[in-house]
This record gives C-alpha cells, sequence and structure tokens, in this order.
C-alpha cells in the first residue's frame, strides 16, 4: 500500500491530473485485501502503468528507491509537478490501517491527498472524473453523487409514468455485508419513498463480508444468499463487496431458482437504448460487447433478434471498456455482472440537441429527453451496482415489466466452469477473444472433437491470470451435457498440459 500510495502519486504528476486509490478486495472474503488505481477520467490503471505497479510490489525495500527512479525516467514523470491523490477504502478491518500506509507513500512524495473514508468502488471512481473535468460530470462529493442519480432516476419515473402493467418496485437488496448495503440506504434519503421499496439484506451487522452471500456467490453457486428471507416471485439484487457488480434473481411458483445476471442486464439496456434511438430518430451507433464467457444465448438474441452489432474481446473490464469506446454507445457487461454503458462526446451532443430541434415531433423529443436522463443516469466510469439497478428499474417500468417476464426474454444455455491444477498456466495460449486455444498442440482439436457430440454446445480454455489453473468454461443443451462437456475438456486439459493432483472427474450421479 505504501508503494502504490507513491505510483499513484507518479501516475499523479505525470498525467497532470488527479488520480485515485480505492483499498478493496471486491467480491473477495474479508481477509483478503488490495488496491485499485483509477486513472483521470475515471477509468482504471492503463497496461504501462500496471507493469510499473509489478515493478514497485516486486522490489526488494533495498531496490525501492532506485525502483523508483527507473518508473520515473521510463515513464518521464516531472517530479517537480505538484500531485493529488483521493483515496477511500471498503469496509474491511484491515482496510483502516492499510489507508495509513497508502497515504504514508502519498505523502513521502510531497503530494496533497483527500480521504474520502468509506465509499463504493464507482462512487471513488466518479469523484476522480468529476474533479478532473471541473464538475463538468457532477460534483465530487458523495451527495453530489446521490441527487445526480436520484434527480435521473426520478425525472426519467415521471417520464415514463403511463399507468398499468405488472411491474413491482419491491426489491430485496443482498448488500454483501459490504459497503454497497450502506450507500444504498444513503442514497434512498435522496429518493421519493413511493418510487422504490427496497429492503436492504446483508447490511453488514450481522455476517462477513461476502461469505455465503453477495454478487459472486449467487453467480457460481446458483442460489440466493443466505441472510436473506425466502420469498417467492420477489425479486431480488445481490451486489458485491465494493458495490461494481450486481445480479439479479428470483424464485417461482415451484421453487425454482432464476438468475439474471450481466447478458441479461446487458442484452435488456442495449434492447431499450435501441427502441429511443429508433423513437427519437437519433442515428447513432450502438454496439454490445461481451467475453467468451457471455451466455451463446444471451449472443443469439442480440445480435439476431435486436439487431445490435455483438463484440468479444479477452476476460477483463478493461479490455471491454476499451472496445465499448469505439462505438457512440458502447454497452459492456462481464457476466459476473460487472458493466456500464458508455457515450461518446457526439452521442451525448447529439442526444443533448435532439432535444430541443423544432423539426421532430414532441414524441421523438420526448424519447431523445428520456435518453439524455438515461446518460445522467449511467455511471460511465466503471461498473456500478447501484447506477445499474437504476438503469434496470427504469427500464421494467418503463416496460411494466415483472422480473419474470424479462427473464423470458430469452433462455440461458445451461453452462458450467470448472478449474484443473497445472504445472504452469503458460502452457495454455489462447486467440480469438480467448475462444481459441493455440498451445498445446492437439488440444483445440480434441476440445473440437468433444463439442460435436452434444446439442448447442460450445467450450473453451483459457488460462488464469494470477495462479497456475487453466479455466474450463461450457455449455450445451441441457444441464447433464454442460456437465458432461465441461469434465470432459477438463479432462483433456489435464492429460495434456501435466495436470497437478486428481485427474478431473464428473461426480457421480
Amino acid at each position: 500500500m505504501y508503494r502504490m500510495g507513491i505510483l499513484a502519486a507518479l501516475r499523479s504528476k505525470q498525467t497532470k491530473a488527479t488520480v485515485g486509490v480505492m483499498i478493496t478486495a471486491s467480491h473477495n472474503p474479508e481477509e483478503d485485501n488490495g488496491v485499485k488505481l483509477v486513472e483521470p477520467m475515471g477509468e482504471m490503471l492503463v497496461p504501462d502503468w500496471e507493469r510499473y505497479a509489478t515493478w514497485m510490489a516486486n522490489s526488494s525495500d533495498e531496490d525501492l528507491d532506485s525502483t523508483v527512479k527507473k518508473v520515473t525516467k521510463e515513464a518521464e514523470v516531472d517530479l517537480s509537478v505538484p500531485a493529488n491523490v483521493f483515496i477511500a477504502r471498503d469496509t474491511r478491518p484491515s482496510s483502516v490501517s492499510l489507508a495509513q500506509s497508502l497515504k504514508d507513500g502519498v505523502t513521502a512524495m510531497e503530494s496533497q491527498l483527500t480521504d474520502y473514508g468509506l465509499l463504493s468502488t464507482p462512487q471513488l471512481h466518479y469523484m476522480v472524473r468529476c474533479y478532473n473535468t471541473k464538475q463538468a460530470y457532477g460534483q465530487h462529493t458523495e451527495q453530489g453523487y446521490y441527487k445526480k442519480l436520484a434527480h435521473a432516476f426520478q425525472s426519467l419515473h415521471k417520464l415514463n409514468d403511463v399507468g398499468g402493467g405488472d411491474y413491482s418496485n419491491q426489491i430485496l437488496l443482498d448488500g454483501a455485508n459490504g459497503v454497497g448495503a450502506l450507500k444504498v440506504m444513503q442514497f434512498l434519503n435522496h429518493m421519493e419513498s413511493s418510487i422504490l421499496n427496497i429492503t436492504v439484506c446483508n447490511d453488514g451487522s450481522n455476517g462477513k463480508l461476502n461469505e455465503m452471500c453477495g454478487a459472486d456467490y449467487v453467480k457460481v453457486q446458483q442460489k440466493p444468499s443466505s441472510g436473506m428471507p425466502s420469498q417467492v416471485a420477489v425479486k431480488c439484487v445481490s451486489f458485491d463487496g465494493d458495490a461494481d457488480r450486481i445480479v439479479y434473481f428470483y424464485t417461482d411458483t415451484n421453487q425454482c431458482f432464476h438468475l439474471l445476471d450481466g447478458d441479461k442486464i446487458a442484452t435488456l439496456i442495449a434492447g431499450y437504448i435501441q427502441e429511443l434511438l429508433t423513437q427519437s430518430g437519433l442515428e447513432l451507433n450502438l454496439g454490445l460487447v461481451q467475453t467468451a464467457y457471455a451466455n451463446g444465448s444471451s449472443t443469439k438474441y442480440v445480435s439476431e433478434t435486436l439487431k445490435v452489432p455483438v463484440a468479444c474481446v479477452n476476460t477483463g473490464v478493461k479490455h471491454l471498456h476499451h472496445k465499448a469506446q469505439e462505438f457512440d454507445i458502447g454497452v459492456y457487461f462481464e457476466a459476473n455482472g460487472h458493466g456500464t454503458v458508455l457515450y461518446s462526446k457526439n452521442a451525448e451532443e447529439k442526444i443533448l440537441q435532439a432535444c430541443e430541434d423544432p423539426s421532430l415531433s414532441k414524441d421523438q423529443q420526448k424519447s431523445a429527453t428520456v435518453l439524455k436522463h438515461f446518460v445522467d443516469l449511467t455511471n460511465q466510469t466503471v461498473g456500478d451496482a447501484l447506477s445499474d439497478l437504476l438503469l434496470v428499474e427504469t427500464i421494467l417500468w418503463a416496460k411494466r415489466w415483472t422480473v419474470d417476464t424479462w427473464n423470458a426474454s430469452y433462455t440461458d444455455l445451461p453452462n458450467r466452469q470448472l478449474k484443473v491444477k497445472v504445472a504452469d498456466r503458460t502452457a495454455v495460449q489462447t486467440t480469438d477473444a480467448e475462444r481459441q486455444c493455440t498451445r498445446p498442440a492437439g488440444l483445440q482439436d480434441a476440445i473440437n472433437t468433444l463439442i460435436a457430440n452434444y446439442q448447442s454446445a460450445r467450450s473453451f480454455v483459457r488460462p488464469s491470470g494470477t495462479e497456475d489453473v487453466v479455466r474450463v468454461y461450457a455449455e450445451a443443451a441441457t444441464r447433464e451435457q454442460a456437465d458432461k462437456l465441461a469434465y470432459e475438456v477438463a479432462g483433456k486439459v489435464y492429460d495434456l498440459t501435466n495436470g497437478v493432483g486428481d485427474r478431473p472427474v464428473a461426480p457421480s450421479s
């Protein structure tokens, strides 16, 4: 943390702008902790500086001074330039002491800092962008963040108030015993109480952060979080520990669990924006960005039914964010629920002009106005669970949809994820946005042969970025087929990569 404080100060000097540092380990267990660095426009750290961060982290104490000089020289940092760093932390017990080490690193570089205390990760990203845009994006305060979202959401609620339908404003929210629970409750103080009826569960008063709760738990375990009351057909939402991921879920009258993950959220948002563009007459380039983990049914639904272009990139939000910038309006989500919408300067200007364009009909102007508030409701810096929740609820209200109606837009193919321990993860290399394996020789051919045995099947493998494991993804027409394919592919990975431990074998049914 001390070293990352130094690095943040160097990045601030190099960009001649304010940067941010968030102390969090996101969806990881409470005993873990980590750090996320924030770029001047609220985006994640650029790849070159990820490399410098690795240098700093791996440097010995004796070599730290020379490592700092090496970074300063290679990045062409002018040390005479003043630096300013915003910092914040999540609710982990370790975050307080780690924040002090971070501050020590910043002050060691004779740099200014602002400590925001407890914030969600997306809130800090938002603050940094607001400050660097001289408030054009919003006020760089927590109250300013709430006010901007509340105003946009309530404006959209009134614009879409046409009556009728089965929409319910009742939500059970799983706060993962993290900072998101606190921030939702604070946000609700800025809202008219009749618009949203949110009951916050796992609010941190009992239970450990992310333990048997949170978005990652719901996504991976395919079941509701503990600490939530069992209610049939009630709309449920789960945040992760630092509130940059969100998934929806519910249990139907047959006690069947249904998950609406990042794919469902992305398709809902992309479809709604496309409707607004059509209704307003605006001609803007809309696209959806996914990773290989996106369910095949979602990709087919977007490209064939919604007719929205789909791009696939390597796993990691930074890759999705970068690709989404190539569109006038780029929607991106990982299946785990991390995502947002990006609007180009050209798109925002055209939307604002259309709101007041006398050559357009009243209905066209109204659709453009809805889109303008939808832009304001979006945290364009990074995935934001609260902002994304409000975007989804805006759309469900406008369409008068229940969560069941939303879920019925398309049916996910059953899928299974596994991981195989290997001696060296670099033995596996991929191409085509990680969908095709180029090494070891013969592995992709073996995967193709296995896929051919199943209906609507797809499978890929990719090495972990942090540990010596290879991740396996498989989907097929039935749960049984998806499970069987996943274990068969995992077995091939084990055989061809010097697998460690026991060879993967499907559990007996």
